[in-house]
């Protein structure tokens, strides 16, 4: 059954695999494996990636209980405490050298939000105040440096002066704000929340869930948009199948995490509607297609995006009942062990494969992005929630 696959999956290929990244002689995590299993000590190391990875020993900790989880979120804590924060400006860097200088100093929303997610957790799973404390720090850096009118601006210099948004721009797009943005601060403040249920944080979270609303979903296609301008006008005609799933489930926690009936109750309908249009649309040959491009579907199976789909599933069928939605999970998740699931001695997961399930030798298995948030969070959602298929 599929729990059993999933735990073994973590603790027997996932979990170690990370754990062997651990460079000892300068702190944090290696930041870059070639797809050739080449592995670079002297790569950069992304903030990202080092958020996400304290992020998810912390949390295998807290559900497994191995104090091994907690040593290795110790030691991602003492690299993102030392080396990615900037005590001067506020906020974090984009990225360290391979010894922990800063080697991009660009401040950005979504990077800032991903520490706030990885500080609380590891509050919430080991119990540091200064932990907190630093994401409590970094709250107020977004709120009083990225806030206009309109919403939350997204990419700054290292002293808080805007910048052209590259780093979450893509199709051709050059996007202001973004959906992806005000998802990941929307996972942040929920894992906040969750520390002790800050008022001022409890606010922000129901502000953004406002704007998730009004803003970002699109009730005629039960879908969310993507890109957007300074005023949050959509520019483009983008569906990210993946970012659709992986909100629906992230939202519903959100709510849960407020405790506010009448937002589970708002939401509750919604997400499922969002859920059963990938379903009909983006699930296809057993597995999930990437994104639409205005006519243009891009049929890759992305990792990160399988991995969310079977939580988004498993969490639509857990909130309706309906047997579709679980049948679709357990498929997503036999074809992750057949085709995503790196087999080679020395490998996790690949970045990405075709429709026909080849993988795509140009991407990376350790990179800035390419971490074990998603397919690591996958195993542990799975495990918690007690659904078994």
């Amino acid at each position: 059954m599929i729990v059993n696959e999933v735990r073994t999956e973590l603790e027997e290929h996932i979990a170690p695999f990370w754990e062997r990244l651990a460079d000892t002689e300068n702190g944090g995590f290696y930041g870059y494996m070639s797809f050739g299993l080449e592995l670079d000590k002297k790569a950069d190391k992304g903030v990202i990636l080092h958020s996400r990875i304290l992020w998810f020993f912390s949390k295998c900790y807290a559900v497994l209980g191995d104090e091994k989880y907690r040593r290795l979120a110790f030691h991602a804590f003492e690299y993102v405490k030392n080396h990615c924060i900037d005590f001067d400006n506020g906020g974090v860097y984009w990225m360290t050298d391979y010894k922990g200088a800063p080697s991009d100093t660009m401040k950005h929303t979504y990077n800032i939000a991903f520490a706030i997610y990885a500080l609380s957790c590891y509050f919430n799973a080991v119990g540091d105040r200064f932990a907190l404390d630093l994401a409590y720090k970094l709250f107020m850096d977004i709120e009083m440096n990225t806030l206009d009118e309109y919403g939350y601006r997204e990419a700054f210099t290292v002293d808080w002066k805007p910048v052209a948004n590259e780093a979450l721009s893509e199709n051709g797009l050059m996007a202001e704000k973004t959906m992806n943005t005000i998802l990941h601060l929307i996972e942040a403040y929920t894992e906040l929340y969750k520390a002790e249920h800050s008022e001022r944080v409890g606010e922000r979270l129901r502000f953004l869930l406002g704007q998730m609303k009004e803003k970002v979903y699109d009730p005629e296609r039960s879908a969310l948009k993507v890109f957007f301008d300074e005023k949050l006008e959509v520019i483009g005609d983008i569906h990210s199948y993946g970012h659709d799933i992986e909100t629906t489930w992230l939202i519903d926690l959100a709510c849960d995490t407020l405790g506010d009936e009448e937002l589970i109750n708002d939401w509750a309908l919604r997400d499922l509607k969002i859920s059963s249009n990938i379903l009909s649309t983006a699930f296809e040959n057993g597995a999930l297609n990437n994104e639409r491009d205005k006519t243009e579907i891009n049929r890759t199976r992305v990792w990160w995006v399988q991995a969310e789909s079977v939580v988004g599933f498993t969490n639509a069928y857990q909130h309706s009942g309906d047997k579709r939605f679980l049948d679709a999970a357990r498929s997503v998740w036999d074809h992750i062990k057949s085709d995503v699931i790196d087999k080679r001695e020395g490998g996790e997961w690949y970045s990405e494969v075709s429709f026909e399930g080849v993988p795509d030798s140009r991407k990376e298995i350790v990179g800035p992005w390419k971490c074990p948030y998603h397919n690591g969070r996958m195993c542990l959602e799975i495990i918690t929630r007690g659904i078994d298929f």
